[in-house]
């Protein structure tokens, strides 16, 4: 196989470029369903954690049925997913991914099983935080509006499509052509609450840095406490495809934000 011809890495296969001490020694509960057969979560934790900890809650737009056929595997169970759940349990986080059938009515359905049986599961649900990345970030924000009965304190939003307004559809239009769920919302509905906007400085992926851009000025406009971590070089996926200490750099300022504002 020429260089040419030679296929571009699916970022579903790697793992999140920065390794953790204790990472390896994470306990993980796996496949537990929640609903039933096809929704089901998997809990990370920190090594002979006692007590509850605060959980992050790693949020999918796309439609689990459909993601199969196309992967192989529920978003929940690819390299990236468990990489990053074990990175944030090795931090000191409770990690939760979970599987969908509906992605807008599966999350608030999963957040609000979630806070009935924290205790059980060694969640504090008081302290919950959200991460997402790229279409599954709008689903996200449209958990933010909704408010499910766990309450949450922050969200870490990586190289994501945003919202749309003013006229524009670009986020729209992008969730029809790669399926996922664009729950429809505007600015003036997300909560005041911290954000953190991991954007990829090189990522060609069509509109999605604009979305970024346009959330940004909004958000400063309406006084939401939104913080960006830039990765100038930065492509699509650049945590799992693009090995190098500017990725891991925002990697860990993520880590760090949600450990931040959930342990404090």
């Amino acid at each position: 196989m020429t260089e040419e011809n030679t296929p571009e890495p699916s970022p579903f296969t790697r793992s999140v470029v920065l390794r953790a001490p204790g990472a390896g020694t994470v306990e993980v509960i796996r496949d537990r369903s929640w609903a039933d057969a096809d929704r089901t979560f998997d809990l990370y934790r920190p090594p002979k954690a006692a007590g509850t900890l605060p959980a992050v809650v790693f949020v999918t737009g796309f439609p689990d049925p459909g993601f199969r056929t196309f992967a192989g595997c529920a978003l929940k169970d690819t390299a990236p997913y468990r990489s990053w759940a074990r990175l944030v349990a090795a931090s000191g986080l409770a990690a939760v991914t979970y599987s969908n059938v509906d992605p807008v009515a599966d999350v608030l359905g999963f957040l609000d099983w979630l806070h009935d049986r924290g205790d059980e599961l060694g969640i504090d649900t008081t302290r919950c935080g959200l991460w997402a990345c790229s279409g599954n970030v709008p689903n996200a924000l449209g958990v933010l509006r909704r408010g499910p009965k766990l309450p949450v304190g922050c969200a870490a939003l990586c190289y994501g499509y945003m919202l749309d307004g003013d006229g524009d559809t670009a986020v729209a239009e992008a969730g029809r052509q790669f399926g996922f769920a664009v729950p429809h919302l505007g600015i003036d509905e997300i909560p005041d609450l911290p954000l953190l906007i991991a954007r990829a400085g090189a990522d060609t992926t069509p509109g999605l840095n604009g979305s970024i851009d346009r959330f940004t000025r909004r958000a400063e406009t309406s006084g939401l406490d939104v913080e960006v971590a830039e990765h100038p070089t930065g492509p699509h996926a650049f945590d799992v495809l693009d090995d190098s200490d500017a990725s891991r750099d925002v990697i860990a300022r993520v880590v760090a934000f949600l450990r931040d504002h959930l342990l404090r």
